[in-house]
């Protein structure tokens, strides 16, 4: 095998993996910015993914090949409304921020399986007849190298993901609204004092972030699981954290770095077809992402700082 053939079998599972942790660290990104903090990121996939996959089994009768993709704008949105949960904890109650964000993870756990048991009466889902499969883009892949790499066996989940990406930081650092947003996670006093309005620019933050997270959780259950279960998010949303503290805090930054950890986690599906790390344990290809994850912030982290009022309530008035 060529390293152009590896290449093309790493690089669709690569950018597959890749975007749900991309979707939901500029999510979080978006959070933290404001001076919100959001551990919550894994429970914000969990409720999307298990909206996502029950709307795509209850309405794929109705609404047949448009199904799945209803079903990302419904994960996303029941991800915005369970994201203000902790934005009404951590902003208007004044709650530890970490803690609500823990809180988060537990309870969206906790619905799903509540949910699929009294339903399903099982431990997971039935698998969804309708989920988004890899393509060919017309005319893109016929291009020499680029296109066996970037058009071939690709997700359109995965353009959406990159798109986004950039959306945000157009947003964050080319307008007005990013300003602001800006400004209320670095010096929330000053910003008050220029008029923002520090408790909804947060609260806007925080839902755009639940948003992503839910975005990200229903495009990972209906490209990579096909169903929901207690397993289906097992640590992305943590690791979507570790793309956004590795990023800096900055969308692409965190978009890079959510690819990289995507790459780990494509050696462990592809790897025993690729030479030279055919051989090595499988166990170790499928604990090299998180190993990855914790070397990646165990160098970088000290060296980072996020912004000087993230996990600091607002108080009027007050500095």
């Amino acid at each position: 095998m060529s390293f152009m053939q590896a290449l093309e079998i790493i690089f669709p599972s690569m950018m597959v993996l890749a975007a749900p942790l991309i979707l939901t660290a500029i999510g979080g990104v978006l959070s933290e910015r404001a001076g919100v903090v959001n551990i919550g990121l894994e429970g914000l996939m969990i409720i999307g993914a298990f909206a996502a996959i029950v709307f795509n089994l209850t309405f794929h009768d109705v609404l047949g090949d448009k199904t799945k993709w209803v079903a990302l704008l419904v994960g996303m949105v029941v991800g915005g409304v369970f994201s203000l949960l902790h934005a009404l904890a951590s902003i208007t109650f004044r709650a530890d921020q970490v803690i609500s964000g823990v809180a988060i993870n537990l309870l969206a756990l906790g619905i799903g399986l509540f949910y699929i048991k009294s339903v399903f009466g099982k431990g997971q889902t039935d698998r969804i007849s309708d989920p988004f499969y890899s393509t060919n883009i017309p005319f893109l892949s016929d291009i020499p190298i680029i296109g066996d790499l970037l058009f071939t066996k690709v997700y359109w989940t995965s353009f959406i993901a990159i798109g986004l990406a950039i959306i945000v930081w157009i947003v964050v650092y080319y307008t007005p609204f990013g300003l602001r947003l800006r400004a209320v996670g670095e010096h929330p006093m000053a910003a008050d004092t220029m008029g923002i309005n520090v408790t909804k620019m947060r609260y806007l933050a925080v839902f755009l972030s639940g948003l992503l997270g839910g975005l990200g959780g229903a495009v990972f259950a209906q490209t990579i699981s096909h169903d929901f279960s207690h397993a289906t998010i097992t640590g992305q949303g943590f690791m979507a954290i570790a793309a956004m503290i590795f990023g800096k805090w900055h969308p692409i930054g965190a978009a890079g770095a959510a690819i990289f950890f995507g790459f780990a986690q494509s050696l462990s599906r592809v790897g025993p077809s690729l030479p030279y790390i055919e051989n090595i344990p499988a166990v170790i290809l499928l604990i090299a992402p998180y190993v990855l994850t914790i070397i990646a912030l165990a160098g970088f982290i000290g060296r980072y700082e996020g912004p000087k009022a993230l996990n600091v309530p607002y108080i009027k008035g007050k500095r």
